[in-house]
């Protein structure tokens, strides 16, 4: 190991130099070099995006993961996959989780029983709702907190690190000023009271010298001056561009805010378009329950039931095995049609069933209503097709 003793000392020397200078600065005994007014507010705009992203992005990880022991426990696993160089496991939501409980619980029970079979239909919701949660979590993950981190581990560190750099020639550069303040202060000092008598040529001699002294050490300190403030300089001009780059920052920042936003309004919209077809599914099961035809009727199954709109007839019957009363599809129902307009497709949506429309995000579309109709669905047609459409997948166009 090479341990240079001449350095160790020669840094331990700045470095308590440094320190006197600053403390004399705090106490008001030394002058300080002031920073210009565009710098200044370049540093203090960074402090406060450094801050404020910190606050965003701890925030928004409490949301997402709301529990505080969960929460640490997945940064840790993180963190320690990203060190290993390896994927991540994908892990299960507390939703995905509720939903398999559910499960569990209907086959232990009987799915054949209500009870049985409404845990089924709202096991497979909660299994649903999970895997949207999930696909929220990724997505903000990647489009979202990824890049506030990014710029905290990486961009700001370089940003620190320059204006330690730039703090420390400040000092250099004072340091020097007041050296040189000293050493002229000395000279002139020398120059309006001699000590000496003309007389004794001994005496003029030493003083000649001393002299000569002054005055190389007031050529020094000149000097080196002159390096520490070209040194400030440069070191002020690389700083004052990593933070004007803070204006791209903001910029990338704003894109993923808009990301985050369009994953949220996915997630929420799926929860709702789930949460409607569950009470759907729940207002059939009471209904076959209670149905005079069977008194052992159950719930139908949800991933057969196809999703459908609205509680049965009154002219439907149902069977004694449980099986789902006849609908009629969209092309048999001939109802007055009440008023049409124009809709905007907001999300991609498959239908379930016949009497359904799919749809494609971002395609136009005609949309109307019929009496008695579920106030959640609409009748959209385009071209030769007709079906039904959920209204929180539209926006309606005057």
């Amino acid at each position: 190991m090479d341990f240079n003793v001449k350095k160790l000392a020669s840094d331990a020397g700045v470095f308590f130099t440094r320190a006197v200078q600053f403390t004399e600065e705090k106490l008001g005994q030394a002058e300080k070099t002031e920073l210009d007014a565009h710098l200044e507010n370049l540093i203090t705009r960074a402090d406060g995006t450094k801050n404020w992203t910190e606050k965003i992005l701890r925030q928004t990880e409490v949301l997402l993961q709301p529990n505080p022991i969960d929460h640490t426990g997945a940064r840790i696993e993180e963190f320690i996959y990203d060190k290993l160089d390896k994927k991540l496991p994908s892990r299960g939501t507390n939703a995905e989780l509720l939903g398999q409980y559910m499960l569990e619980a209907a086959n232990e029970f009987g799915p054949g029983t209500p009870y049985g079979s409404t845990l089924i239909t709202v096991g497979e919701y909660q299994k649903r709702l999970g895997s949207a949660e999930r696909e929220l979590l990724h997505t903000s993950a990647t489009t979202f907190l990824t890049p506030l981190r990014n710029f905290l581990e990486g961009d700001w560190r370089t940003i620190s690190k320059e204006r330690r750099l730039l703090e420390n020639r400040r000092l250099d550069l004072d340091i020097c000023k007041a050296r040189l303040k000293k050493a002229k202060q000395a000279e002139a000092k020398a120059a309006a009271a001699p000590d000496f008598q003309e007389t004794r040529p001994r005496n003029y001699v030493l003083s000649a010298s001393a002299s000569a002294l002054l005055s190389e050490e007031v050529d020094k300190a000149e000097h080196e001056l002159r390096v520490a403030q070209t040194e400030f300089d440069r070191q002020a001009e690389v700083t004052r561009l990593l933070l004007e780059g803070i204006s791209s920052t903001h910029l990338n920042h704003l894109r993923c805010l808009h990301d985050f936003a369009e994953a949220q309004a996915t997630y929420y919209a799926q929860c709702h378009h789930y949460m409607q077809d569950l009470q759907r599914e729940l207002n059939r099961c009471a209904n076959a329950v209670s149905a005079p035809l069977s008194s052992a009727a159950v719930c139908p199954d949800p991933i057969s039931s196809a999703f459908l709109s609205g509680p049965p007839s009154p002219g439907a019957t149902v069977s004694s095995s449980g099986q789902r009363p006849s609908t009629l599809t969209m092309e048999q129902s001939q109802l007055p049609v009440t008023g049409t307009r124009k809709a905007k497709v907001l999300y991609d949506y498959d239908a379930h069933d016949a009497s359904e429309l799919s749809l494609l995000a971002d395609e136009l579309i005609t949309v109307y209503t019929v009496p008695g109709m579920d106030p959640d669905w609409l009748v959209g047609e385009r071209g030769n097709e007709k079906g039904k459409v959920p209204v929180t997948y539209l926006e309606l166009l005057s």
